[in-house]
């Protein structure tokens, strides 16, 4: 696969915008294009800061970290909110790995589910409606490409949990190998550098609450149902992304 194509389906995968490739997918495309989920989440966190930066021109308060975070929801089609929510289901309310997978693959939510999404929307618009615009921009960028990056490092370090017979995607026992790693790691750090630069200790507050965050859903993931999902894969994002946005409001006084 070329690596503008493991990009491309990366981008395909991660939001809804109209991503053609020539190549045709192989069956383990998705394992390969992963450590591109770091870049997908640079230009979803780009298109939120641009919208919070215009609508702060014309409104204070909470309106722009609401739009900020309805942007990223609607660039993705939600797919890491849905992700959530299904973990939250399945883990709250099952009593058995096979109940649990069962649970989260039902398209309706419950009361788990619900739960967490509200808490994961409330926790972005208040630390974003934190921020100012000129700090924001770097904090979005900073928390949708390291969450991505956690989701990338939740494939790697889990065994795919669901059923194989029933996806048209292999999942490789070894997603990234060292050029992907490096790969992965370098787009992260240069989405990281401008919050870096401007709340250096922020940021690092922010890096630990997502770890230990994205930390917390893989060792519930490991233990419940014995690796991962597509949906442990957006709770894992969803998760980080709240930490590194906690730790960075730190920084936005």
């Amino acid at each position: 696969m070329r690596e503008t194509d493991a990009f491309l389906h990366a981008l395909r995968f991660m939001t809804v915008l109209p991503v053609r490739s020539d190549e045709t997918l192989e069956a383990d495309w998705l394992s390969r294009a992963s450590k591109y989920f770091p870049a997908a989440g640079v230009i979803v966190g780009l298109a939120a800061a641009l919208v919070f930066a215009v609508a702060s021109r014309y409104w204070p308060g909470f309106v722009p970290a609401v739009l900020a975070v309805a942007t990223s929801a609607l660039l993705t089609g939600a797919l890491h909110e849905d992700g959530l929510a299904d973990t939250a289901d399945g883990f709250g309310g099952g009593r058995s790995r096979e109940t649990r997978l069962v649970i989260m693959k039902d398209s309706r939510i419950g009361t788990y589910g619900t739960l967490a999404l509200a808490f994961s929307v409330a926790l972005r618009i208040a630390t974003l409606a934190l921020m100012t615009p000129s700090f924001a921009w770097a904090a979005l960028i900073a928390a949708h490409a390291g969450a991505r990056a956690a989701a990338t490092w939740a494939m790697t370090a889990l065994p795919y949990a669901g059923d194989p017979e029933a996806t048209r995607i292999t999942y490789s026992v070894t997603v990234l190998d060292r050029s992907g790693a490096m790969t992965t790691l370098l787009i992260t750090l240069a989405a990281l550098l401008p919050a870096l630069l401007k709340a250096p200790s922020a940021l690092f507050a922010g890096l630990i609450l997502a770890a230990l965050g994205g930390l917390a859903v893989v060792a519930l993931a490991r233990r419940l149902i014995g690796g991962y999902t597509g949906d442990v894969l957006g709770a894992v994002e969803q998760v980080a992304e709240i930490g590194l946005l906690l730790g960075l409001a730190a920084g936005a006084y």
